[in-house]
């Protein structure tokens, strides 16, 4: 196993920006460094589950089915434009009602709870991760391993990577949020991610397979 090109290979995929980027962003304006790092572990959670399924076969049998793979995209696709609605429909709201409390009326429990889950859901929906660790996992696996094994281990060191990466987005956005919850940037920022996770959603829904 060459672990320098995969852990290459990983970085380059963990650090390019994309919807769980945006919606850890977005869930920390929303909810503080809190919410971000709720966000990023329901991320890693669904990166788990299908480190599992491609460790164990599932995984692919999801691939080779056209009409299920199909319904997963369309489900992911549907839950990002959502989350960028409610990001713009919140932008809209602080311009027309600036003197509303930043933060949501929740306790900051509910808050994290509801970014975990976006975070899994996100995930869990996007097929794109599956296809990633099918086409990208087995090519570092010799044959006469402990397949399983080997693939579950590369699948924690990419968790482990997408966590660190995620919750340190969360720390430096909380750490620049006075200035991040000003008014005007704080509702260009939400409209920006908002925009993002639509045309994220989008793009999803209507690349070919």
């Amino acid at each position: 196993m060459n672990f320098a090109a995969f852990l290459g290979i990983s970085l380059v995929v963990i650090l390019s920006p994309g919807q769980d980027t945006a919606l850890t962003i977005r869930n920390t304006l929303v909810g503080g460094r809190g919410g971000g790092i709720a966000t990023a572990a329901g991320v890693v959670s669904g990166l788990a589950t299908w480190t599992v399924a491609s460790s164990a076969g599932l995984a692919a049998l999801l691939v080779a089915s056209q009409p299920l793979f199909l319904a997963v995209r369309l489900v992911g696709a549907g839950y990002l434009i959502f989350l960028g609605l409610q990001a713009l429909y919140g932008a809209i709201r602080r311009r027309d009602h600036p003197t509303e409390a930043i933060r949501p009326p929740t306790g900051p429990r509910l808050r994290r709870t509801i970014a975990y889950r976006q975070g899994l859901i996100s995930n869990l929906s996007n097929p794109k991760i599956v296809v990633f660790f099918l086409s990208l996992f087995p090519q570092f696996v010799d044959r006469g391993q402990a397949s399983f094994a080997r693939l579950l281990l590369l699948g924690l060191i990419f968790c482990t990577i997408t966590f660190t990466w995620l919750t340190l987005y969360a720390v430096v956005v909380a750490r620049i949020g006075d200035f991040l919850r000003r008014d005007r940037v704080r509702r260009a920022l939400e409209a920006t991610t908002g925009l993002v996770l639509v045309g994220l959603g989008l793009r999803l829904a209507t690349e070919p397979r």
